[in-house]
């Protein structure tokens, strides 16, 4: 655990934040256990945000090289997609270099029931 005199550095939290590079930083934070409680809820939040997003991702991807009827419009569904997790991180970056909270109501609670007991 980090000494409570030393608060984690913001640059710390917002790597954990940054799309898709994000993942890897809060995967180890989070095996490792170690960690204050707000670096751990972030990175519990920005992983489930990026496999959320991958998921989706393939799921659309997969059926709009299947579909015969509406490949398009699935294409244009994933493209939105890619784009909302992109602007959601950058929000929450944004959020935490103004000193607010980096929670999101729905997908931060989600994180806590899943994540949290595989990986806390």
């Amino acid at each position: 655990m980090p000494n409570p005199q030393y608060p984690i550095p913001k640059i710390q939290l917002l790597l954990h934040l940054v799309p898709i590079v994000g993942f890897f930083p809060s995967l180890w934070t989070l095996y490792r256990g170690q960690g204050s409680r707000e670096q751990l809820a972030i990175s519990r939040l920005s992983i489930t945000l990026a496999l959320t997003w991958l998921l989706s991702y393939l799921l659309l991807a997969t059926g709009a090289a299947t579909s015969d009827f509406f490949p398009l419009r699935l294409f244009i569904l994933n493209s939105f997609l890619t784009s909302s997790y992109f602007l959601v991180s950058v929000w929450l970056i944004l959020r935490l270099m103004q000193g607010k909270s980096g929670r999101l109501p729905g997908f931060s609670s989600l994180a806590e029931r899943v994540l949290g007991k595989y990986l806390s």
